[in-house]
Protein backbone atom coordinates (compact mmCIF):
# COMPACT_ATOMS: atom_id res chain seq x y z
CA UNK A 1 0.00 0.00 0.00
CA UNK A 2 1.59 3.19 -0.84
CA UNK A 3 -0.68 5.27 1.75
CA UNK A 4 1.31 5.56 5.04
CA UNK A 5 1.70 7.24 7.98
CA UNK A 6 5.48 8.26 8.61
CA UNK A 7 6.42 7.11 12.08
CA UNK A 8 6.04 10.16 13.78
CA UNK A 9 2.28 10.24 12.45
CA UNK A 10 1.74 6.93 13.09
CA UNK A 11 2.52 7.52 16.67
CA UNK A 12 0.00 10.07 16.92
CA UNK A 13 -2.44 7.58 15.21
CA UNK A 14 -1.29 5.59 18.15
CA UNK A 15 -1.72 8.12 20.94
CA UNK A 16 -5.49 9.07 19.21
CA UNK A 17 -6.38 5.13 19.48
CA UNK A 18 -5.28 4.51 23.10
CA UNK A 19 -7.59 7.34 24.54
CA UNK A 20 -10.35 4.84 23.90
CA UNK A 21 -11.65 1.88 25.69
CA UNK A 22 -10.27 -2.10 24.58
CA UNK A 23 -11.88 -3.04 21.45
CA UNK A 24 -13.53 0.61 20.63
CA UNK A 25 -10.64 1.72 18.49
CA UNK A 26 -13.76 3.05 15.80
CA UNK A 27 -14.12 5.82 18.38
CA UNK A 28 -10.62 7.23 17.18
CA UNK A 29 -12.18 7.74 13.62
CA UNK A 30 -12.93 11.53 13.24
CA UNK A 31 -9.63 12.27 14.42
CA UNK A 32 -7.77 9.72 12.92
CA UNK A 33 -9.66 11.09 9.06
CA UNK A 34 -8.42 13.98 10.17
CA UNK A 35 -4.62 13.73 10.45
CA UNK A 36 -4.89 11.23 7.26
CA UNK A 37 -6.10 14.43 5.48
CA UNK A 38 -4.13 16.40 6.81
CA UNK A 39 -1.00 14.31 5.78
CA UNK A 40 -1.75 13.13 2.65
CA UNK A 41 -2.87 16.62 0.43
CA UNK A 42 -5.93 17.88 2.23
CA UNK A 43 -7.94 14.92 0.83
CA UNK A 44 -8.87 11.63 1.68
CA UNK A 45 -8.68 8.96 -1.73
CA UNK A 46 -10.09 5.31 -1.26
CA UNK A 47 -6.76 4.35 -1.00
CA UNK A 48 -6.46 6.59 2.29
CA UNK A 49 -9.94 5.55 3.53
CA UNK A 50 -8.71 1.98 3.22
CA UNK A 51 -5.87 2.37 5.01
CA UNK A 52 -7.46 4.06 7.78
CA UNK A 53 -9.76 1.13 8.22
CA UNK A 54 -6.70 -1.13 8.05
CA UNK A 55 -5.13 0.76 10.96
CA UNK A 56 -8.31 0.84 13.19
CA UNK A 57 -9.28 -2.82 12.47
CA UNK A 58 -12.84 -1.87 10.99
CA UNK A 59 -14.29 -2.16 7.15
CA UNK A 60 -14.04 0.15 4.76
CA UNK A 61 -17.37 0.82 4.42
CA UNK A 62 -16.93 2.05 7.81
CA UNK A 63 -15.06 5.00 6.78
CA UNK A 64 -16.60 5.70 3.99
CA UNK A 65 -19.79 6.42 5.38
CA UNK A 66 -18.22 8.82 8.09
CA UNK A 67 -15.98 10.59 5.91
CA UNK A 68 -18.65 11.07 3.37
CA UNK A 69 -21.46 11.96 5.80
CA UNK A 70 -19.33 15.35 6.86
CA UNK A 71 -18.69 18.04 5.20
CA UNK A 72 -14.91 18.85 7.06
CA UNK A 73 -13.68 15.56 5.37
CA UNK A 74 -13.21 16.00 1.52
CA UNK A 75 -13.33 13.29 -0.69
CA UNK A 76 -11.72 14.51 -3.86
CA UNK A 77 -8.71 16.99 -4.46
CA UNK A 78 -9.01 20.56 -3.33
CA UNK A 79 -7.82 23.94 -4.31
CA UNK A 80 -5.47 25.52 -1.51
CA UNK A 81 -7.93 27.84 -0.21
CA UNK A 82 -11.46 26.38 0.09
CA UNK A 83 -14.73 28.47 0.53
CA UNK A 84 -16.81 26.50 2.53
CA UNK A 85 -19.80 28.70 2.32
CA UNK A 86 -22.65 28.07 4.63
CA UNK A 87 -26.14 27.83 3.26
CA UNK A 88 -28.44 27.25 5.95
CA UNK A 89 -31.28 29.03 7.43
CA UNK A 90 -29.82 32.50 9.04
CA UNK A 91 -27.02 32.59 6.03
CA UNK A 92 -29.82 32.12 3.44
CA UNK A 93 -31.84 34.93 4.57
CA UNK A 94 -29.07 37.28 4.60
CA UNK A 95 -28.03 36.30 1.00
CA UNK A 96 -25.56 33.38 1.00
CA UNK A 97 -27.20 32.23 -1.89
CA UNK A 98 -25.76 35.18 -4.16
CA UNK A 99 -22.55 35.70 -2.58
CA UNK A 100 -22.32 31.29 -3.32
CA UNK A 101 -23.37 32.33 -6.87
CA UNK A 102 -21.07 35.28 -7.22
CA UNK A 103 -18.05 33.69 -6.21
CA UNK A 104 -18.88 31.02 -8.35
CA UNK A 105 -19.21 33.66 -11.17
CA UNK A 106 -16.23 35.26 -9.97
CA UNK A 107 -13.66 32.00 -10.24
CA UNK A 108 -15.71 30.50 -13.17
CA UNK A 109 -16.74 27.44 -11.19
CA UNK A 110 -19.83 25.67 -9.17
CA UNK A 111 -20.00 24.14 -6.14
CA UNK A 112 -17.76 21.15 -5.61
CA UNK A 113 -15.40 22.19 -8.20
CA UNK A 114 -11.92 23.34 -8.13
CA UNK A 115 -10.59 25.93 -9.98
CA UNK A 116 -7.74 24.82 -13.17
CA UNK A 117 -5.28 26.15 -11.47
CA UNK A 118 -5.56 24.33 -8.24
CA UNK A 119 -6.25 27.20 -5.91
CA UNK A 120 -9.68 27.92 -4.85
CA UNK A 121 -12.12 25.09 -4.19
CA UNK A 122 -15.67 26.63 -3.30
CA UNK A 123 -18.03 24.25 -1.18
CA UNK A 124 -21.58 24.92 0.73
CA UNK A 125 -21.64 23.34 3.70
CA UNK A 126 -24.31 23.22 6.72
CA UNK A 127 -24.65 25.65 9.70
CA UNK A 128 -20.49 26.77 10.80
CA UNK A 129 -22.29 28.03 13.95
CA UNK A 130 -21.95 32.18 13.60
CA UNK A 131 -25.08 32.97 12.85
CA UNK A 132 -24.84 36.48 13.94
CA UNK A 133 -22.06 37.18 11.00
CA UNK A 134 -24.27 35.81 7.83
CA UNK A 135 -23.95 35.16 5.40
CA UNK A 136 -19.98 33.87 6.44
CA UNK A 137 -18.10 31.16 5.00
CA UNK A 138 -15.13 29.20 6.61
CA UNK A 139 -11.71 29.15 5.28
CA UNK A 140 -9.81 26.96 6.54
CA UNK A 141 -9.51 27.62 10.50
CA UNK A 142 -10.32 30.99 10.17
CA UNK A 143 -14.41 32.72 9.44
CA UNK A 144 -15.43 35.52 7.16
CA UNK A 145 -18.61 37.37 8.23
CA UNK A 146 -20.90 39.46 7.08
CA UNK A 147 -19.92 38.70 3.41
CA UNK A 148 -20.33 40.88 0.54
CA UNK A 149 -19.22 40.77 -2.95
CA UNK A 150 -16.57 43.68 -2.28
CA UNK A 151 -15.40 41.00 0.81
CA UNK A 152 -15.21 38.22 -1.60
CA UNK A 153 -13.49 40.68 -4.24
CA UNK A 154 -11.08 41.61 -1.26
CA UNK A 155 -10.63 37.53 0.38
CA UNK A 156 -9.80 36.51 -3.64
CA UNK A 157 -7.03 38.97 -4.17
CA UNK A 158 -5.44 38.29 -1.18
CA UNK A 159 -5.43 34.70 -1.34
CA UNK A 160 -3.88 35.14 -4.79
CA UNK A 161 -1.37 37.53 -3.34
CA UNK A 162 -0.32 34.70 -0.77
CA UNK A 163 -0.16 32.01 -3.49
CA UNK A 164 1.97 34.19 -5.08
CA UNK A 165 4.22 34.96 -2.07
CA UNK A 166 4.51 31.03 -1.65
CA UNK A 167 5.60 29.86 -5.20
Amino acid sequence: MSVQFSPEKLDKVNEIVARYPQGKQKSALLPVLHLAQESFGGWLSPETMDYVAELLHIRPIEVYEVATFYSMYNTKPVGRYMFEVCQTGPCMVNGCDDIIAYIGEKLQIKAGETTADGLFTLKTVECLGACGYAPMMQMGKTYREHLTKEKVDRIIEECRQQAALNN
